[in-house]
């Protein structure tokens, strides 16, 4: 690619590291999350958020390196995206386990709650529907990202395979080259050897016409002067 292609590419780089770090700063705040439940649904709602802006940056990535014209510069930006795919996958662990550390902590505060009285069980009843229905955004959530990894996943294997495939063509190319090299040295060869041949048949022609020469001189010789 050009020279200009290496900023969005550099820009890219900077923009994964930056959504990376916050998604990590921001699962501590909600492994440190005292709660109420609505905090924590805040807290998941802009990570969510970030891991949308994170797997679109990884997406522009991929394809600034499916565009690369070195093989070698696409492979290494192959490689990087691997690499942050393992990282956002390891993030998404961490916030799940964050998010059922945090509800852990939010369901025993509230169990502590409902021992001072009636009104802590209207309030755990709500708690429990909102919990359900985080949950359930949660795995939505989860389960698109699956969604994508898997399309992901499928995207490399096809470009494994048409990278095999060109291995195999340049394999094939480079036979023929091998073929066609043996060719081109035997035809020269044969020429070095006709050229020789050519040389040695005027050389033996301009001898036998010397010699025809020298053979009717001398018969004229002996006829127009033999007292010579």
């Amino acid at each position: 690619m050009a020279a200009a292609a290496c900023v969005p590419v550099r820009v890219c780089h900077q923009e994964i590291v930056k959504f990376d770090l916050e998604i990590k700063a921001a699962v501590q705040d909600i492994r440190d999350c005292p709660g109420p439940l609505s905090a924590l649904t805040e807290l998941n709602a802009a990570v969510k958020e970030k891991f949308r802006h994170l797997r679109g940056r990884i997406q522009e990535l991929e394809q600034m390196a499916k565009e690369q014209d070195k093989e070698s510069e696409k492979q290494a930006l192959l490689r990087e995206v691997e690499n942050h795919k393992k990282q956002m996958l390891s993030n998404q662990a961490a916030w799940r386990k964050a998010n059922l550390a945090c509800k852990i902590a939010i369901d025993n505060s509230e169990k502590d709650q409902l021992l001072q009285g009636r009104d802590s069980l209207r309030q755990r009843k709500t708690t429990k529907e909102s919990l359900a229905e985080s949950a359930s955004n949660i795995t939505e959530s989860l389960m698109g990202i699956s969604r994508m990894m898997s399309q992901q996943v499928q995207q490399s294997e096809e470009t494994v395979q048409t990278l095999a495939n060109s291995s195999r063509t340049i394999l094939e190319a480079n036979e023929e080259f091998k073929s066609m090299s043996g060719t081109i040295q035997l035809g020269r060869k044969l020429i070095t050897k006709y050229n020789r041949r050519e040389l040695t048949d005027k050389l033996l022609i301009f001898l036998a016409l010397a010699l025809f020469l020298a053979t009717v001189l001398y018969i004229l010789k002996k006829r127009l002067f033999p007292f010579l």
